[in-house]
């Protein structure tokens, strides 16, 4: 006879209604309809007024082009579902990996990078020839800046992982730079110089600015350090409007010469024409790329790597990281005063609304979005990032107000399927390999050890 207590039997549910949950491929189908949707909302041109704030939702939503977003969302997720289904991603990634492992060792030799390179550097100088007025204009007023203030961002942030977002205060400062030099400012100079003769001013003048707003905030990590860098860019920006008497406030500067070159009988002006200040952008891309590629290899170079992996790992091995990230700051500090100088002589005018602290976070938007750390990626990305929505815009396809909401679009969608940017460096992809194994923390803005949370 068993005098054991009897077992408890498990508790049975109440009759009800089982919940039943939506699949998850209908959910997928609402994300893509949702976003049907607003991308007809961001393509409409229609204008609103100040009394009806809702025309332009009423209308691009009445438009047919709603059934063409729709029916283009419905597409693609039908699409994704079927891949999904059979798997086609897996499938087609074994099936190319021999042809992928071919083009990589192809693009690693250093021979078929120099064609490449040759063949890009060919294509820059003729095929502009070939455009119209206007992509000219797009190619030096835009493309030609951004991409030079896209190469010195990357030093700070790609290659010394600062997060540096007032960027464009040197900018602002190699500009008036070449205004002052060139007594296009209220405050003249003893002697007028040739914007030839400004560049190398410029680019000493934000050298030294680089390290007096460095040196005693490079000590800072992370969110702090982006901060006081923001907080510099207003500082500059505030004392261009208020100090008048000194760079004329908010009316500018005008007047501003443009590159010329009187030696030995040879007279040649720079003027309105966009292609020769083209091929002056080319000259100076060149010159900077080929330097920053040694540098990136150098000494100096793999200690800003060191910095950037872990920065209390690198200072145990006894690298001086304040004084690598003083000079990574100042050198970066330094193209974004070449690229001022370029655009004042260009433009002819300048006032303080023309470097905005909006214009930091778009070059920083540029660089990661080619590939933080990589100079052909940066390069790349800054210029399809510039360009393409010139043409967008000069064919009624987006409007200007539309415009960064397209490009956060993108760098959301990069940062999903293609984290480590659209041409990556061959380190920053090994370093985020690391990281998602767990192996190691390859985040360029990270914060520092001793700062995460456990």
């Amino acid at each position: 006879m068993s005098t054991g207590t009897p077992p408890v039997s498990a508790p049975v549910p109440a009759p009800g209604r089982r919940r039943r949950r939506v699949p998850a491929r209908l959910v997928r189908l609402g994300g893509w309809l949702a976003a049907g949707v607003l991308l007809t909302v961001l393509t409409s041109t229609a204008e609103g007024t100040s009394t009806d704030h809702l025309l332009v939702l009423r209308q691009s939503l009445g438009s047919p082009a709603l059934i063409g977003w729709l029916a283009a969302a419905t597409a693609v997720w039908a699409l994704l579902e079927v891949s999904r289904a059979r798997d086609l991603g897996r499938r087609l990634a074994r099936h190319t990996a021999g042809v992928r492992a071919g083009w990589r060792r192809i693009t690693g030799r250093r021979r078929y990078q120099r064609l490449f390179l040759l063949a890009a550097a060919v294509a820059a100088i003729v095929l502009p020839r070939f455009a119209g007025e206007f992509y000219q204009r797009v190619l030096v007023d835009q493309v030609a800046v951004f991409v030079l203030l896209a190469v010195g961002l990357n030093v700070v942030v790609g290659w010394a992982g600062l997060l540096d977002l007032g960027y464009v205060a040197f900018f602002a400062i190699g500009a008036y730079t070449c205004a002052f030099f060139t007594r296009a400012l209220p405050v003249k100079p003893p002697f007028a110089l040739n914007p030839f003769v400004v560049l190398p001013i410029a680019v000493a003048v934000c050298l030294v600015a680089g390290l007096l707003l460095g040196a005693p905030t490079l000590r800072l990590r992370g969110d702090y350090l982006a901060i006081v860098t923001l907080g510099f860019h207003e500082i500059v920006q505030l004392f261009l409007v208020n100090k008048d008497a000194w760079t004329g406030g908010n009316q500018g500067a005008g007047g501003i010469p443009h590159f010329s070159v009187h030696l030995d009988g040879v007279h040649y002006e720079w003027g309105l024409d966009s292609l020769p200040y083209w091929y002056l952008f080319i000259g100076m891309l060149a010159v900077v790329l080929f330097l920053f590629s040694r540098l990136e290899h150098s000494k100096v170079g793999r200690a800003w790597t060191a910095v950037r992996e872990d920065e209390v790992a690198a200072a145990a091995t006894g690298v001086p990281t304040v004084r690598y990230k003083l000079m990574a700051f100042a050198i970066g500090a330094s193209v974004s005063g070449l690229s001022g100088v370029l655009y004042a002589s260009r433009i002819g005018y300048i006032n303080p609304a023309s470097f905005p602290v909006v214009l930091s976070i778009s070059v920083l938007s540029y660089v990661i979005f080619g590939g933080m750390g990589s100079l052909i990626g940066v390069v790349v990305g800054a210029a399809l990032l510039t360009f393409l929505p010139a043409v967008f815009q000069e064919r009624e396809l987006v409007r200007q107000e539309d415009i960064p909401i397209w490009i956060g679009g993108i760098l959301v969608v990069m940062m999903i399927f293609r984290s480590q940017g659209l041409i990556p460096s061959r380190r920053r992809r090994r370093e985020l390999g690391l990281a998602a194994q767990g192996i190691a923390d390859a985040d360029a803005m990270s914060e520092s050890p001793e700062g995460r949370s456990p």
